[in-house]
Order: C-alpha cells, then sequence, then structure tokens
C-alpha cells in the first residue's frame, strides 16, 4: 500500500499523457481542488509528472466507489441509514462546491464511480478533470460536452448548456441509484423501458414508488425517508434546469426541513411514445461516435476514458512514495 513519509497512507491516479485529454484533466484537477477541502470533497495531496508520468495523489479511501458498493461484483451491504447519510453528504459536497466555496464549481461528472466511500462509509466526490469554474455574470457555460452518458442532463447533453442545474440533475440519478441499489444505465426490467430513471417515473405514474426501493433492505427501512429521497431525485431530474432544486434546498429537503417541491417529471407531458426516445437516440448516436478530433464533442462513457476509472483506483494502483 502506498504510504507518505508521515504515514499518510495514499492511492494514485495515474493519468494517460499520449492524449490530450489526459494532460487537460492532470492540470484541471489540480487547479480545481488543490486549495479545496470539505469533509465531502476528496482530498488531493500532491501531483508527481516524472517523464511521459502523470501521477496524482489522493487520501486513500477504504471502501472503494458508491458505484462498487451499490452495484459492484461484491457489494456491500449498505443499510438504509447508511444510504441517506450518503446521499446527503454528496448533495452537501456538491452545495459547497455551488454555492459555499470561493471558487464556484461545476462538477460536470457526478456518478456513483466518482463518489468514494471511507472507512466510515462517509461518502467524498472525486475526479474533478472536467469540471469548469461557474462565471456570476453569466447565466451558463456554452462548452464541449463531457461527461458519463446516463447522468448528463438533457440541455447539456443535447445542446451543450451548461449551469450547476447540470450537476442537481446528476445527483438525483446518483440519489436513484442509492434508493434502488441499480445501475441506471444497466437496469431495465423489461425492454419497454430505457434506464432506472425512466422505470421510476412509470412507478411514480403508477402509484407505485415503493417498487423502487433495493430489495436487499427488505422491510428494514424508514419508508417515509425512502420516499422522500425518491422524490427529491425526481425533482432533481426534472427535465427543465430552472425547475430543479439548488443543492443546499436539496439538503434541506434530505433532512426533511424543507417540503419537497412537486415539480416532478411526468412523462405524461410529452406524449406516451417520447418519455426517453430522444435522448436514447442520441446516446446510441454519441456511443457509434470515434471521432478524436478537437471539434468534436468529448464523452466519458462506463468504458473508456483517459485516465484510470476511479471505481479501479481502490485498493489497487498503489504506489510507496
Amino acid at each position: 500500500m502506498g504510504i507518505l513519509l508521515d504515514g499518510s497512507v495514499i492511492a494514485v491516479k495515474q493519468l494517460s499523457s499520449k492524449s490530450m485529454q489526459g494532460n487537460r484533466e492532470f492540470v484541471n484537477e489540480i487547479g480545481m481542488i488543490s486549495g479545496l477541502q470539505h469533509p465531502n470533497l476528496v482530498r488531493l495531496y500532491g501531483c508527481c509528472v516524472e517523464r511521459n508520468q502523470l501521477l496524482l495523489v489522493y487520501e486513500y479511501m477504504e471502501n472503494n466507489s458508491l458505484a462498487r458498493a451499490l452495484f459492484g461484483e461484491c457489494p456491500l451491504n449498505l443499510d438504509w441509514p447508511t444510504r441517506l447519510r450518503i446521499c446527503i453528504g454528496i448533495a452537501r459536497g456538491l452545495a459547497f462546491l455551488h454555492e459555499e466555496s470561493r471558487l464556484k464549481i461545476v462538477h460536470r461528472d457526478i456518478k456513483a464511480t466518482n463518489v468514494l466511500l471511507d472507512g466510515d462509509l462517509n461518502p467524498k466526490i472525486s475526479d474533478f478533470g472536467l469540471a469548469k469554474l461557474s462565471e456570476d455574470d453569466k447565466t451558463h457555460i456554452s462548452t464541449r460536452i463531457a461527461g458519463t452518458i446516463g447522468y448528463m442532463a438533457p440541455e447539456y447533453a443535447l445542446w451543450g448548456y451548461l449551469t450547476n442545474k447540470a450537476d442537481v440533475y446528476s445527483f438525483g440519478v446518483v440519489a436513484l441509484e442509492i434508493v434502488a441499489g441499480r445501475d441506471n444505465m444497466k437496469y431495465r426490467p423489461n425492454e419497454n423501458y430505457v434506464c432506472l430513471l425512466d422505470w421510476a417515473l412509470v412507478l411514480r405514474q403508477q402509484g407505485r414508488l415503493m417498487d423502487l426501493v433495493d430489495p436487499k433492505l427488505g422491510s428494514d427501512f424508514n419508508k417515509e425517508e425512502a420516499m422522500r429521497m425518491t422524490k427529491v431525485a425526481l425533482v432533481c431530474t426534472n427535465p427543465s434546469p430552472a425547475l430543479r432544486p439548488t443543492m443546499s434546498a436539496v439538503v434541506s429537503m434530505l433532512e426533511g426541513e424543507l417540503g419537497i417541491e412537486e415539480l416532478v417529471n411526468d412523462p405524461r407531458i410529452y406524449g406516451d411514445d417520447f418519455r426517453f426516445v430522444a435522448l436514447r437516440d442520441k446516446y446510441d448516436e454519441l456511443l457509434r461516435q470515434t471521432s478524436t478530433e478537437a471539434e468534436t464533442p468529448m464523452y466519458h462513457t462506463a468504458t473508456s476514458s483517459s485516465s484510470a476509472s476511479t471505481q479501479d483506483l481502490y485498493p489497487r494502483n498503489l504506489y510507496s512514495l
């Protein structure tokens, strides 16, 4: 295991020096989080550049990623209080980035693999390689699209319209995954559904939201809290960014201090045949896209990235420094 001279246990992320994307992520991550400290943000100890090696040194997170804990090959037994605490922790980290830190930051790649869990299962947001600074005098940023299919807000995935509400949407997807214990892009109960979020919307329409809860929990969970978290997730994934709450409001809703707005996404407003068809077709097009030219939008998928996936950082890829 990697250990610093002061005894701190560390993990090392190696980025590809052969791609411009890897170089950009390396510089961007150092610049974004080197000066930020929050209990729900992973701590960056430093970096190392030697020949063609680009290394980022992080605090070691004993329980790997949230994705591995929820739906990896050997998932952890996360009880309901732990799931709620993890969800609130992620929301607090995002609220800090959006509203409280000196630098207002849009993460752009919030997903279960980019949330790490320490020895006490406290969540910490990681991987700031795609993060963007939010400018107070601008309503949005028009930018090249970068992120992970299945977590990107529709206005960002389709038009490159970026605000911190894109992170709110991604958080909503992660919150659904925490409730259901299922991967948004890999869960399709049958051919009528595109993803976990699509299924959740239909369950809401049918008045069966409790069917979403992870069956591994059995009956040992707080139904009121589970319903609240699910409704917050649906509010966060509203197709209109203007109707999504701020992350500070999300924290208050999850903690029961603020009533949940009934601004949830109702598929009926688009007609029965729309639902996720437009986004599904767009995602299929992106998956077929192989061009790496500079003017071509850049996308991360679950299987391709310029850097090591966060879910593979712990406990592997450790170096003694």
